[in-house]
C-alpha cells in the first residue's frame, strides 16, 4: 500500500467548495480525503476561521472519517517561525494567520499545504522567500500548491 500524502489545507480550500471558480477542484479534492486517498491536516487556526462561517461550510469537514484526518496546532515554534516570515519581509504584519498557515505546516512536515490563496501563499516568489527562511532557522522547506494540482491524475477533470 502507498504512503497516503499529507496534505494541510488553509480555510481557501474549504470555502472553495462553495465558489464557482474553485468548486471543481475543491470538491475533487475533498473526496479524495473521504475516500482515503489522501491524509487532510487540520489546524486549530483553520478550525478557529471556519466557526463563524455558514453552517454548510462548517459540516464540511464532518463528511471526512476520523481516520483521514490528522490535527497539529498553532504552537510556540509556529509562532516563532510565522514571525520570522514577517521580520524577513516575506509577507506583510497584516497577513499574520496566512504567515501562521504556513509556519503550521512546516513545522509539521506535512507534504504539501494547499490553498487557494494565489497572492500571499501559492505565489512563486513568496514560495521561494518563505522555503529561504525555513533553511535559515533549520527548517525543511514546504511545498506549496493549489488544490488542482495535488489532485489523483486519473480523478482530474
Amino acid at each position: 500500500m502507498a504512503i497516503k500524502i499529507k496534505i494541510y489545507v488553509d480555510t481557501s480550500v474549504i470555502g472553495g467548495i462553495f465558489d464557482s471558480e474553485f468548486d471543481t477542484w475543491s470538491k475533487i479534492l475533498l473526496q479524495e480525503f473521504k475516500n482515503g486517498r489522501k491524509i487532510v491536516v487540520l489546524s486549530d487556526l483553520t478550525l478557529r476561521e471556519i466557526e463563524d462561517a455558514p453552517h454548510h461550510v462548517r459540516t464540511i469537514l464532518e463528511e471526512i472519517p476520523d481516520k483521514h484526518k490528522q490535527f497539529v496546532v498553532l504552537n510556540d515554534e509556529a509562532k516563532d517561525l510565522a514571525s520570522h516570515y514577517i521580520k524577513e519581509g516575506a509577507i506583510a504584519k497584516k497577513y499574520l494567520i496566512d504567515a501562521q498557515h504556513i509556519a503550521i505546516a512546516t513545522v509539521s512536515r506535512v507534504d504539501v499545504l494547499v490553498s487557494w490563496n494565489f497572492k500571499h501563499i501559492v505565489n512563486l516568489e513568496k514560495i521561494r522567500f518563505y522555503n529561504s527562511i525555513n533553511l535559515k532557522y533549520g527548517y525543511p522547506t514546504i511545498e506549496i500548491r493549489s488544490p488542482r494540482e495535488v489532485l489523483h491524475e486519473e480523478e482530474r477533470v
